[in-house]
């Protein structure tokens, strides 16, 4: 059976429920705007309460009960169910391989492993080592490269040297 797809929200929904019980009025202020997590991922409250149904349907996540609302509905209380945690865990471990989700997951993975007191070098150190093997296909590929392809491809080869020269300062800042 493969692996359902997961959205970045999705994941982020995901690693907030891994740290402990809670509602989707809690996870939306948490990705709210100004938040600490809303800095790298804003999610609107009904993109939370689709992310917890569809986690919930893919047995990442499962109901315990039932909180008083303030002024509304009861609130649903989750936590994360075993299936759950062993995907955070790999997807937490995994580095990005697209340009594109250094600005979200790979961003989410760092806050939610240091959140979580672990240390962020393994991570770091894989995906380094992505960011140097793009870099280096795409320097290899922006020679030849003319007009509209080498635009994009000179674009994809500043945000790997970028994505590196990130990586390697919070390598060298030694996170936790």
């Amino acid at each position: 059976m493969a692996k359902p797809e997961l959205s970045t929200s999705d994941w982020a929904v995901l690693a907030a429920v891994a740290e402990g019980e809670t509602h989707g009025f809690r996870l939306a202020a948490l990705f709210g705007a100004g938040s600490e997590l809303g800095q790298i991922w804003r999610i609107q409250r009904p993109q939370v309460y689709r992310a917890l149904e569809h986690l919930e349907q893919q047995g990442f996540i499962v109901e315990v009960g039932r909180e008083a609302g303030e002024g509304g509905p009861p609130r649903v209380l989750y936590r994360i169910s075993d299936r759950g945690r062993e995907r955070l865990e790999q997807w937490l471990r995994l580095p990005v391989t697209r340009l594109r989700f250094g600005r979200s997951d790979l961003r989410l993975k760092l806050a939610f492993l240091l959140r979580s007191g672990r240390s962020c070098r393994d991570l770091l150190t894989l995906q380094r080592e992505v960011y140097r093997a793009q870099l280096q296909s795409l320097e290899v590929l922006s020679q030849s490269a003319r007009g509209v392809v080498r635009v994009s491809l000179l674009w994809r080869l500043e945000m790997a040297q970028a994505g590196l020269r990130y990586v390697e300062r919070l390598l060298e800042d030694d996170p936790p």
